[in-house]
């Protein structure tokens, strides 16, 4: 992390990532500092490419995608298969790794169907290994902390 960065601008980031679309004005009164000061501080951690953007989190089950499963593949077609991956809507995160497999994908489905469907569409790419989760005990947290507070 940059070492400009202070325990404010961690503050105003760990607000942000609760909440995209907190006011300046509610920023500003948690950190007892003055919306001009807030906007400054958040436009130079924008600036800085930190805060790359503001996105919105949907809780998967409400829209008949609450089923998760992740699958390690191993392929040499590696381009095809992030090309396939992109152009599949239920595919969430894709992730280049290390070890037996080289890809581990992230999908949100309706159903357990929907899995075998997946997985069937991507046995063209070579061997892969499935795991479904269960459950999502941790989601969504916030990573945030600044340096000098651990």
């Amino acid at each position: 992390m940059e070492h400009w960065m202070d325990e404010t601008d961690y503050h105003i980031m760990r607000l942000l990532q609760q909440n995209a679309r907190i006011s300046i004005s509610q920023i500003s009164k948690e950190v007892s500092m003055s919306q001009p000061s807030v906007r400054e501080r958040i436009k130079k951690l924008e600036e800085k490419d930190i805060i790359s953007g503001y996105t919105t989190n949907y809780r998967h089950q409400a829209l008949g995608r609450g089923t998760t499963a992740f699958f390690f593949i191993k392929t040499e077609q590696c381009q095809a298969l992030v090309d396939f991956c992109e152009q599949t809507p239920v595919v969430t995160d894709m992730f280049r790794i290390s070890g037996e497999y080289n890809y581990m994908i992230k999908i949100q489905t309706a159903s357990i169907e929907d899995i075998g469907q997946f997985q069937d569409s991507i046995i063209q790419f070579g061997p892969s290994k499935s795991l479904i989760s269960l459950k999502n005990l941790i989601e969504n947290r916030i990573l945030l902390q600044a340096p000098f507070l651990k």
